[in-house]
């Protein structure tokens, strides 16, 4: 592991009450007694950064913790850009094959949703090597980045803790207490303390739980099962089904099974089931074995079929299909429905189906309240992830997060910064470092000037790190992939962290941000835009500088001519006579075109506060 320099080191654990526990690194001394609840902790000074130490515990019995360093630690925080392993990124098969770096520790916080404090962290330090970066799943591939950029010019050891996971919004990341204090997640909170006071199953997710309660397809023997008798369901025709079994034009759960036959041998290789557009959630069983399920309803399903799943002869697919609109169900033309051996050999899976109608969830009959069937309720993942790991002594926080709430961009403005006061108060170590990833660019480039959530929730977050002390922005707008939410280039991210890590904690003498506008000065016809963050000046990327819009008072925004003056730029247009206002980057998907001379790109940016389309009306 890696315990944190230059302050004291919590090191805690479990024995029975009343036990006396010593502590003890290279000739550092801690004691306690453990309390009542059989917890124990001590705080204790670290020898020089450096290392490797050896840490002695002595309680009911003696433990020795070896290849111990000190150094710096990071947490890393986010979803799933965070938490998207070095071998999904550019390069990342040579990448993996150098990432022999003893000085870097790893440690993976495994996934956890819980509706109240967990106390033990699930997770193990590793150290750093192409084995332990590509194990399950693989190690975070912006901390990766970030953490050898620090290492390579601090030339102390490094300490990354993984605390992330995918789909998962802001507020699951936030306590209750600050939670109530922003007033707008009441209702979802009274829901978590309803299901905590029921008992049962902590999914951390809303549709789970209304499966439990409503869907008959799962009680017993479920629908799913191979062996189930399913003599007196209905024929239907997939795509299609609903209308067979009476519910054509309103929301219900269906359950719909097909017998195929696959060749013996069966091929080598991977299989894929592809089923197309499903609105609005399905989930999707072969032989009685779950394989996948969504409710991203524009993400066409195509799930890997682990290894034993399939076999020669017969198999049975089983897909529960949860449709809320009249014109749901099953979207993508027959041809679309397959199964694709590992050879390549397609087997087609529209045609006739057997179905049956589990819930028919017609008014009034409650819906969940939402579909998500990964953690998204409020506070699980602070309490299930977060809270046990908190008593580390740690350096500061790198945040890559936001597409989840990209949607509710102006609630962010509130969200992010109460969440990061919120994990400063909980560590205790003052207001550590706090690093965000700006957006990158997603979808697809408009022609002309839009309103955008995407580019709301990036304003949200370059807010929160202007208003936040000690935090800082990495701009991430000239990276991103028009078709892909999980960019591969996340070298570029970690680096762009690390310089500001490297130059407001550390104290290098560097550049880590781009042209941030400052003000606003209006001339006849045309508006002058001033930086901060030139160093070596303002520079153009590409042909020309693109991205900026203007509006009159009448709030129509038209594309600007635009050019450099010192470190300002002079925007018009012959269509504004009068400009009120200007826009830089301000879509899903800019060009990013403007730089400073150090490299960086400028922050996206507007100069008006006219109602946005995700708040403030």
């Amino acid at each position: 592991m890696v315990l944190q320099r230059g302050k004291p080191d919590a090191i805690w654990g479990w024995a029975k009450p009343g036990q006396p526990v010593r502590v003890t690194i290279a000739g550092h001394n801690a004691t306690t007694v453990t309390g009542a609840d059989g917890r124990w902790q001590v705080k204790i000074q670290p020898p020089a950064p450096g290392g490797p130490y050896t840490i002695r515990i002595e309680g009911p019995q003696t433990i020795e913790l070896h290849e111990v360093l000190v150094g710096d630690v990071w947490l890393c925080g986010g979803q799933s850009n965070m938490q998207l392993g070095l071998a999904r990124t550019r390069d990342g098969t040579n990448e993996i094959q150098s990432a022999g770096h003893p000085e870097i520790r790893l440690y993976t916080v495994h996934e956890r949703a819980s509706y109240s404090p967990a106390a033990i962290p699930q997770g193990a330090w590793k150290i750093c090597s192409p084995q332990t970066v590509a194990e399950d799943g693989g190690f975070s591939a912006v901390a990766y980045f970030f953490g050898r950029s620090i290492q390579e010019k601090i030339h102390v050891p490094v300490g990354l803790v993984e605390d992330c996971l995918g789909g998962t919004p802001a507020e699951t990341w936030t306590s209750p207490g600050t939670l109530h204090r922003l007033k707008d997640f009441d209702g979802q909170l009274a829901e978590v303390e309803r299901l905590k006071a029921k008992g049962g199953p902590e999914y951390g997710n809303y549709i789970m739980h209304w499966y439990d309660d409503y869907d008959i397809g799962l009680k017993g023997d479920t629908w799913a099962a191979a062996d189930m008798d399913d003599a007196a369901w209905k024929a239907v025709q997939i795509p299609g089904g609903f209308q067979e079994l009476g519910v054509a034009d309103t929301p219900s759960v269906c359950w719909f099974r097909k017998q195929i036959t696959l060749p013996d041998p069966l091929p080598d290789g991977k299989a894929t089931i592809r089923l197309g557009v499903i609105e609005k959630m399905d989930t999707t069983y072969i032989n009685g074995q779950w394989v996948g399920a969504s409710s991203w309803v524009e993400n066409p399903r195509a799930y890997e079929v682990k290894e034993g799943i399939l076999k020669p002869g017969k198999n049975l697919v089983t897909i529960r299909v949860f449709k809320m609109k009249p014109d749901g169900g099953f979207m993508t033309k027959p041809d679309g429905l397959r199964l694709v051996l590992g050879d390549g050999t397609v087997v087609p899976l529209a045609g006739e189906w057997k179905g049956k109608l589990s819930v028919d969830a017609r008014p009034p009959h409650p819906l969940p309240l939402g579909f998500e069937n990964y953690p998204i309720m409020p506070s699980v993942l602070y309490h299930g992830m977060l809270e046990p790991v908190a008593p580390l002594a740690i350096t500061g926080v790198i945040w890559y997060q936001g597409e989840a709430n990209s949607d509710r961009a102006f609630q962010y403005r509130t969200l992010l910064p109460a969440m990061v006061g919120d994990w400063r108060q909980l560590f205790s170590q003052d207001d550590f470092p706090f690093y965000i990833v700006s957006l990158p660019a997603f979808m697809h480039h408009q022609n002309q000037p839009v309103e955008s959530t995407w580019a709301e929730l990036r304003e949200a977050q370059a807010l929160t790190v202007r208003n936040t002390r000690n935090s800082g922005l990495a701009v991430a707008i000239d990276t991103g992939d028009p078709d892909n939410i999980h960019p591969m280039d996340k070298k570029i991210v970690g680096e762009r962290l690390a310089l500001c890590a490297l130059a407001q904690h550390y104290g290098e003498k560097i550049s880590c941000a781009g042209p941030t506008f400052e003000s606003m000065e209006h001339f006849s016809g045309a508006l002058k835009l001033r930086f901060d963050h030139t160093d070596g000046g303002l520079v153009v990327k590409g042909n020309k500088l693109e991205e900026f819009s203007i509006a009159g008072k009448d709030r129509v925004w038209h594309w600007a001519d635009a050019r450099i003056e010192g470190d300002a730029i002079v925007v018009s247009s012959s269509s504004v006579p009068e400009p009120a206002a200007a826009r830089y980057a301000w879509q899903s998907y800019p060009a990013a075109t403007l730089y400073n001379g150090a490299g960086l790109p400028a922050v996206p940016f507007r100069t008006d506060d006219w109602p946005g389309i995700t708040g403030n009306h």
